[in-house]
């Protein structure tokens, strides 16, 4: 199967051709969608780059023409994507390429439509950091699982994998972070089969470019309580 990597990159300068070599590292049939969201950083000219020298279509630069979030970054790349599935990657380096095959392998059997990489589940190398930020991830992922009936245990992962069909399905709208509680909340109501798989995490700090903060998670709340909530009241009173 062809697998479309998105990757929605800010400032990540010092990591992009990294994570870049890292994907195409791996052996698998792979477009790269960078979506680069009005980098100030010099991302933007080394992703530029990246797709000039990439063997044709085989990464593919698209620009924010200003900074729009996470969320309008991964519309974009979803949009472009043309593979059988597709793959939502950070410039980072926290998230290892070499878990691809693991990610991907319950919808090549057949078993499922979405898969989410979970940083709290299997035997793989984590970075210990952060013990809040790992309080609110549950928190959040908790009150998610309660509103879509999911037995997740990482609603925020970076790692998400849909057969196309699916993404095309689903009508995104948040900007940022909360996009990640969105996409959960309408693809749970889409009753697709989702899987969860064990990843690698090598999480960095904020002096290392760590971007998510207090305010993305009180966004996450609303976000859980609007798409699983009020979406759901909005929908019955059309109907």
């Amino acid at each position: 199967m062809f697998l479309s990597v998105v990757i929605p990159v800010y400032n990540e300068s010092a990591t992009i051709e990294q994570i870049v070599a890292a994907v195409r590292a791996v052996p698998l049939d792979t477009e790269i969608i960078i979506v680069d969201d009005a980098s100030t950083d010099g991302s933007r000219e080394k992703i530029e780059k990246l797709a000039a020298d990439a063997p044709r279509g085989s990464v593919r630069a698209l620009l924010q023409k200003r900074n729009m979030g996470k969320g309008a970054a991964l519309r974009a790349g979803f949009a472009a994507a043309t593979g059988d599935i597709v793959l939502i990657q950070d410039a980072d380096l926290e998230y290892d390429p070499q878990d691809y095959p693991t990610l991907i392998e319950p919808i090549i059997s057949g078993q499922a439509d979405v898969v989410y990489g979970s940083r709290f589940i299997g035997s793989q190398a984590h970075r210990v950091l952060y013990f809040w930020h790992s309080i609110g991830n549950r928190v959040l992922t908790l009150l998610s699982n309660m509103f879509t009936d999911l037995n997740l245990t990482d609603m925020e992962t970076c790692y998400k994998v849909f057969r196309r069909e699916v993404i095309e399905q689903v009508h995104l709208c948040e900007d940022r972070f909360g996009i990640e509680p969105e996409m959960t909340a309408k693809i749970a109501r889409l009753n697709c089969r989702v899987f969860e798989v064990g990843i690698t995490y090598r999480g960095r700090t904020y002096a290392e470019g760590k971007k998510i903060g207090w305010r993305d998670g009180m966004r996450a709340i609303w976000c859980i309580l609007k798409y699983n909530l009020l979406s759901r009241s909005a929908e019955r009173s059309i109907e």
